[in-house]
């Protein structure tokens, strides 16, 4: 019990550090959930019912991986910069208690804009969704996944580094992913990257929970997408104890 309280103390410390900045996230989770339903209707115009759903499903997966493979690497490489990162590591708590209060407090803010955006793409592309009875936890492993290959960069990589990758991720999820269109859109090697990537993955998951009689997720899918989250928690770890 006493590293629950000690994980709980910590994410409730993130938080409150953070406290001037949730509303802004908020409104950024929220605008770019928008946007993206919006921006995405315009390009393609009146789509057909599976394209739909894939716009409609779509979003609330960018919002899921935004953040975590975006604002957590940034976030991250700030407190390694400014130094609280350090300061934190001088209390007698478990590395690991630092990693996953992180990613708790990560995927916390990383819900609400999936909500919206599934409510966005809803209304705008008229839409009806079946959703899987493990939708949540489907998007709790999503959110975790994504925020520890995030944490996992922004504690392995210089921060500079980092920050730089980060938003190179955007411009790959938004736009050469197979998140919001069928794999089978895109050039033949770049599926055979995704296919070891998370990415794709991480979409097919909540694409599956969100429209469960028109999607399947690929058990393949789901062991990578496993492989990635463990692989990416154990580097973290294994970062933070090697800089302590």
């Amino acid at each position: 019990m006493t590293g629950v309280r000690q994980t709980l103390l910590l994410a409730q410390w993130q938080l409150r550090r953070q406290a001037q900045f949730l509303p802004l996230m908020v409104v950024v989770q929220a605008f770019m959930a928008v946007a993206t339903v919006i921006g995405y209707g315009l390009l393609v115009g009146d789509p057909d019912p599976v394209t739909a759903l894939y716009l409609a499903t779509g979003a609330p997966t960018i919002t899921l991986i935004v953040i975590g493979l975006v604002l957590t690497p940034q976030l991250l490489s700030q407190a390694r910069t400014e130094g609280s990162l350090d300061w934190l590591r001088t209390l007698p708590v478990p590395r690991t208690a630092f990693l996953v209060g992180d990613l708790l407090v990560w995927t916390m803010l990383a819900l609400p804009g999936m909500v919206l955006g599934v409510l966005v793409g809803v209304w705008r592309f008229d839409v009806d969704l079946s959703l899987a009875p493990w939708l949540v936890p489907a998007t709790l492993l999503v959110s975790l996944t994504a925020a520890s290959v995030g944490y996992a960069m922004a504690s392995l990589l210089p921060p500079a580094l980092a920050q730089l990758l980060t938003q190179a991720l955007v411009f790959v999820v938004l736009l050469f992913s197979p998140v919001s269109y069928p794999a089978d859109r895109m050039p033949g090697w770049l599926q055979d990257v995704h296919a070891w990537l998370p990415i794709e993955p991480m979409a097919q998951l909540v694409r599956a929970g969100l429209a469960s009689e028109a999607f399947t997720v690929p058990g393949r899918s789901l062991v990578v997408l496993l492989a990635w989250c463990a692989a990416s928690v154990v580097g973290a770890v294994l970062a933070l104890r090697r800089r302590a």
